[in-house]
């Protein structure tokens, strides 16, 4: 099993920043690629960034410029810096770890989302 804690959501008014967190704990040997996804109401989920092991990132059109995403290979954990917010990034922001278990299985788990709101 492998548990997600994700953090750092909230209101803030447009233009504004945010910095999520996403920590990785559990029975998983070594972490591949960490996203961040987000769902915003009657939408489906969408990848707004991604990193892989060797820190390869990748970004949806709509936020390059304005989001960053980052890794903490020795803490486990996945962030993605917000800045320059607008009303269009409100969603619910899921954290997503793909990699390989102690059983050498490979693995995916989801984080249990955190709400980010744009608004004045």
């Amino acid at each position: 099993q492998v548990q997600l804690v994700e953090s750092g959501g909230g209101l803030v008014q447009p233009g504004g920043s945010l910095r999520l967190s996403c920590a990785a704990s559990g029975s998983i040997f070594s972490i591949n690629a960490m996203g961040w996804y987000r769902q915003a109401p009657g939408k489906q989920r969408e990848l707004v960034a991604r990193i892989t092991s060797s820190s390869s990132t990748n970004y949806k059109d709509s936020v390059k410029g304005r989001f960053t995403i980052s890794r903490d290979n020795a803490k486990s954990t996945v962030y993605l810096q917000m800045n320059s917010l607008k009303p269009e990034d409100t969603a619910v922001y899921y954290c997503k770890v793909d990699g390989i278990s102690s059983s050498n299985l490979a693995v995916s788990s989801w984080g249990q989302g955190t709400q980010v709101t744009v608004s004045s």
